[in-house]
């Protein structure tokens, strides 16, 4: 007899127009799939964009894809232990085709992403706001040590694993000029990454008082000088086109924020070949980048304020009420 015959995950069911709270069927776990138990959620910027409409996806769907939480139960040649504590990834992968050969599991030709499938397909339980999570046989999971607070350990699988990855195209940074656009969660972890690896890093933000929490994590106050290396989180076509006149020679511009439409950029090629200038895009990361993410919250814990950061959890039934940008940068669920 399966021993999930019968269970239900209480699980918040994005409409389109609202959030109802449902018991879900948890289903027999196939081959290496994994059942989660959501110790605790945190609310990323891109959902509070489809829910105020700005983002696509499918509808009816279970958002959420910044998590920590327990293994209670695996499927057949599952390779993690029932009782570990993980992050695990947004994008899941086949591991196999051209492109997750390439290294590029991100883009893998036949991904799937937590908290991005439809509610009405195979994988219904496949976001974070609910009790129980499903993860396939392509996610990466991560261990995660006692150390590490849940309010912690959740963002890791998407802000910081994304803040790691920009950092990871931007090359060695030490020694080197950053600067760092759009102080929100992933601006945050790129800012105390580029201390910690030797950077000379400022932040640039629209709010002062974001600009200034960042410099609690190793930032300076920014000059508006030459750059070796600037990082955009902010996705402002502005912004954006404000770095590009800053590179020095041989300087890098690494993009990550532009995760929506917006306004296209211009761009002077001339002044990118005389300048030996380099523009290179970040979208997700690599299985590489979560581990290195939770490696870095664990050595920078007792470091930086990062709890400091994500807003006392509530119950899943009020995720409704702090699906809004609050005083914190990350609303949190403990479903």
């Amino acid at each position: 007899m399966d021993p999930l015959e019968g269970r239900v995950s209480r699980t918040a069911v994005w409409t389109g127009t609202g959030i109802e709270i449902r018991d879900v069927p948890i289903p027999a776990l196939g081959h290496r799939e994994l059942l989660v138990r959501v110790d605790l959620a945190t609310v990323c910027g891109s959902d509070l964009h489809t829910l105020s409409g700005r983002r696509s996806g499918p509808v009816p769907s279970v958002l959420g894809h910044e998590g920590v939480g327990q293994i209670v139960a695996a499927g057949p040649h599952a390779v993690a232990a029932v009782g570990e504590r993980i992050v695990w990834s947004v994008t899941c992968a086949c591991h196999d085709c051209d492109r997750c050969r390439a290294g590029r599991t991100a883009k893998c030709r036949s991904v799937t992403k937590v908290g991005h499938e439809p509610f009405t397909g195979p994988w219904p339980l496949s976001g974070t706001y609910s009790r129980y999570i499903v993860l396939p046989a392509g996610a990466t999971i991560v261990p995660v040590p006692d150390a590490l607070p849940d309010v912690v350990a959740a963002p890791a699988s998407c802000a910081t694993a994304t803040a790691a990855a920009a950092i990871g195209v931007a090359g060695d940074l030490a020694g080197r000029r950053v600067v760092v656009c759009g102080a929100g969660m992933l601006g945050i972890a790129a800012v105390a990454m580029c201390a910690e690896a030797g950077a000379d890093v400022s932040i640039v933000d629209v709010a002062p008082e974001r600009a200034a929490r960042a410099e609690r994590f190793g930032a300076v106050a920014d000059d508006s000088g030459p750059v070796d290396v600037a990082l955009d989180f902010s996705g402002s076509a502005e912004a954006i086109a404000s770095l590009v006149p800053r590179l020095d020679v041989g300087g890098h511009l690494v993009l990550a924020g532009s995760v929506a439409p917006g306004p296209a950029v211009a761009v002077d090629p001339e002044a990118i070949v005389r300048g030996w200038l380099t523009i290179s895009g970040v979208h997700n990361y690599e299985p590489a980048h979560l581990h290195a993410a939770v490696a870095f919250l664990t050595r920078t814990v007792a470091v930086y304020p990062w709890d400091e950061l994500v807003e006392d959890p509530v119950p899943l039934e009020a995720l409704e009420q702090v699906a809004r940008p609050g005083p914190a940068l990350r609303a949190a669920v403990r479903p």
